[in-house]
């Protein structure tokens, strides 16, 4: 069984997020999400409009996830890979070079990315919509 690892916020969930958790499981047998907690978004200067409880509970409900895990800092993903048996790491391809270093213990493989979507993207245009 090939299993996968990804991580992301997962606020404002929209067709990128499903494309990438998609294209991820499609590659594996067994898919491993990351969310980030909120703590961990505040020490990245990020504000989710949904808790982690909530985004926790809404990913866990995508068909492709079989678990959800909270992420709560840069440097837990190599002890994860080795916790949960990773075969494969997988970010979006506007990361790509930033995960190299988890080479030596898993595949790294980037995905591209869905085109013209983002939640910053959908933020600003919910806010220039008001």
């Amino acid at each position: 069984m090939k299993k996968i690892l990804t991580y992301g916020t997962f606020d404002l969930l929209h067709i990128g997020h499903i494309n990438i958790l998609k294209r991820a499981k499609a590659i594996g047998d067994y898919l491993i999400v990351g969310v980030s907690t909120d703590q961990f978004n505040a020490i990245k200067g990020k504000k989710s409009v949904y808790s982690y409880e909530d985004r926790k509970q809404i990913v866990e409900a995508i068909k492709y996830v079989d678990l959800v895990i909270p992420e709560n800092n840069w440097e837990q993903k190599i002890d994860d890979i080795k916790k949960y048996g990773i075969d494969i790491f997988v970010m979006g391809d506007d990361w790509r070079g930033k995960f190299d270093y988890l080479k030596e213990y898993c595949e790294v493989v980037y995905l591209p990315r869905t085109s013209n979507i983002s939640t910053t993207e959908v933020k600003i245009d919910i806010k220039n919509n008001k």
